[in-house]
């Protein structure tokens, strides 16, 4: 009997995944190139009809209990680079892009000579801009000594070691510098929330939760943005759906005007302060 093919794989794969992922057909395709050690676009141009490997099943059994992809390949790609991702990290979302896009329409090329990334995970929001103008420096801060060595490992692997600095600390307590582009991306998810399985049984709930209405680290940040930010610089603080009104009270009481950028799909997605 022959081996089945990748396109049949593919097939049945996609039916699997189904009732756990909207993207059920582009997961059964990433991992079925990893599986084989290539590229998605390498699969699809040129090995549909080659045997499905062996190890294809192995990996489809744990995006059909609902782990995320990311977890599951070990790496997700943002903006321009491309991250290593695992538990106890957020995996980094294509919705945070929209701060990296308005750094660049405020600098332009010209870019910020020092970033200050507060929570700064996997490393997303600080490499991808290191990786956008060259002779930026920056400061990576998070809470979660496992995000930080996920952090530094990523730096290494992109050749940013010597540009980006991460440090254990609670958001800006403690840093007296000034900044020319902070960003960060604060846990908004109100505590009570229902999200699904994928996120809450896989992703570490410090990086997602922020009290019953989802504020709290916003009220923590926005007395320090002000003494974090150089003159002519940019803030960019990511939010959740719906919050961009409270957000920008919250910085208004600290003097500061906070303006709404939307990401790709519409939906208000940052707040940006300028200095």
């Amino acid at each position: 009997m022959a081996a089945e093919s990748v396109r049949a794989a593919l097939l049945r794969a996609s039916a699997r995944l189904a009732d756990v992922s909207d993207t059920a057909r582009l997961d059964a395709e990433l991992l079925m190139a990893h599986a084989l050690g290539i590229e998605r676009e390498a699969l699809l141009i040129g090995r549909l009809d080659d045997p499905a490997p062996a190890g294809f099943a192995a990996l489809l059994a744990r995006r059909a209990a609902e782990e995320p992809v990311a977890y599951i390949l070990g790496h997700r790609d943002f903006w321009t680079i491309r991250l290593a991702v695992g538990p106890g990290v957020l995996i980094p979302r294509p919705d945070s892009e929209t701060l990296i896009e308005a750094a660049l329409a405020h600098f332009h090329l010209a870019g910020p000579a020092r970033i200050l990334d507060l929570g700064v995970g996997s490393g997303a929001l600080l490499l991808a801009a290191l990786a956008e103008w060259p002779d930026a420096t920056g400061l990576g801060i998070d809470a979660s000594d496992a995000a930080l060595a996920v952090a530094l490992d990523n730096a290494a692997r992109l050749g940013l070691s010597g540009r980006a600095e991460m440090r254990r600390g609670d958001w800006g307590d403690g840093v007296d510098e000034r900044f020319d582009l902070l960003l960060c991306n604060p846990p908004y998810v109100e505590s009570d929330a229902a999200l699904a399985w994928g996120v809450t049984g896989y992703e570490p709930a410090s990086a997602l939760y922020a009290g019953a209405d989802g504020l709290d680290d916003y009220r923590r940040l926005a007395p320090q943005i002000g003494r974090l930010l150089a003159p002519g610089g940019l803030a960019a603080i990511e939010i959740g759906a719906g919050q961009a009104d409270a957000v920008r009270a919250l910085l208004a009481a600290e003097g500061l005007a906070g303006s709404v950028r939307r990401d790709l799909g519409g939906r208000d997605r940052a707040i940006l302060v300028r200095g």
